[in-house]
């Protein structure tokens, strides 16, 4: 058994020297948790079609991505919110000019059964749903049924999302929180499929998970303002309340492998990826 942890232990070396011999054909990519799934669908297509080339994408949250530029420890920061005036103040202290780099769409649809009669939702109705305020259909213009409450589950980027951008209105001082009996799902399909089998229920996820199973709820901002359907386009122009840019920061333009990388992910293969991954192209 000693002789075989000393062979892994030897392996193990022998493939971090490999790596660090890479140099230049090699680079870090963290940040966002969110983006961790779509970064990593990224290097792993971009690496088949460049073999000689090495990408190393890992999670950790947007500011983390974007320490990690800043300290220099990473080559792309994924982040899935702008980054703040005083992280590009220290960046430039320390001679990092971060560069902002659109590359996806996350838009989120909430869905309930075909058979269900409510069609529309304003953000505050979303809410009181998701919150236990609002607990029957019937209170929605439906059928006197009990609210079935699908979510991701908490290490979800999806559902912290949710949460901050739904539930707390973007608000940094709001404690607002799922009612403790939504049922916690490890994915998007299962909270796919539940709903396609369940009448009285209602969920959350990326866009592409919608199919003939379930019917997307038209949101509004508000009583006021008007419902849109969560198609690409809507969130492309910015039209539907439930979505946000996701970035790739580079200190300075992008250049050599870097700029390899970033032009792939923003190409129509990369795009296609985006697309597969749960999120919304930039470009059709």
């Amino acid at each position: 058994m000693i002789k075989k942890g000393l062979m892994v232990f030897i392996m193990l070396m022998f493939s971090l020297s490999a790596f660090a011999g890479q140099g230049k054909n090699s680079i870090q990519i963290k940040g966002s948790d969110t983006m961790v799934n779509l970064g990593q669908a990224w290097a792993e297509k971009y690496m088949e079609k460049y073999p000689g080339d090495f990408i190393a994408v890992t999670g950790g949250g947007s500011g983390t991505g974007l320490s990690s530029l800043i300290s220099a420890s990473c080559d792309i920061a994924m982040s899935s919110r702008n980054i703040k005036d005083k992280e590009i103040a220290l960046a430039n202290k320390k001679g990092v000019n971060p560069n902002e780099i659109k590359a996806a769409l996350d838009g989120l649809a909430v869905v309930v059964n075909p058979a269900n009669s409510v069609n529309k939702l304003t953000l505050d109705q979303l809410a009181g749903i998701f919150t236990g305020k609002i607990t029957n259909w019937k209170e929605l213009g439906g059928k006197d049924e009990k609210i079935v409450l699908l979510s991701r589950e908490v290490n979800s980027g999806t559902h912290v999302y949710f949460k901050e951008h739904v539930l707390r209105k973007n608000d940094p001082n709001s404690k607002e929180e799922f009612v403790p009996r939504a049922l916690m799902l490890s994915s998007s399909q299962a909270i796919a499929d539940e709903v396609a089998g369940n009448s009285s229920a209602i969920g959350y996820y990326g866009m592409g998970y919608i199919s003939a199973k379930q019917k997307p709820v038209a949101i509004a901002k508000d009583e006021k303002s008007e419902y849109v359907e969560p198609v690409i386009a809507n969130v492309i122009n910015n039209k539907y309340p439930i979505s946000r840019p996701l970035f790739l920061y580079t200190n300075g333009a992008p250049q050599g492998l870097v700029k390899k990388f970033v032009d792939f992910a923003l190409s129509k293969e990369g795009q296609d990826i985006v697309l597969v991954t749960d999120f919304v192209p930039i470009k059709n």
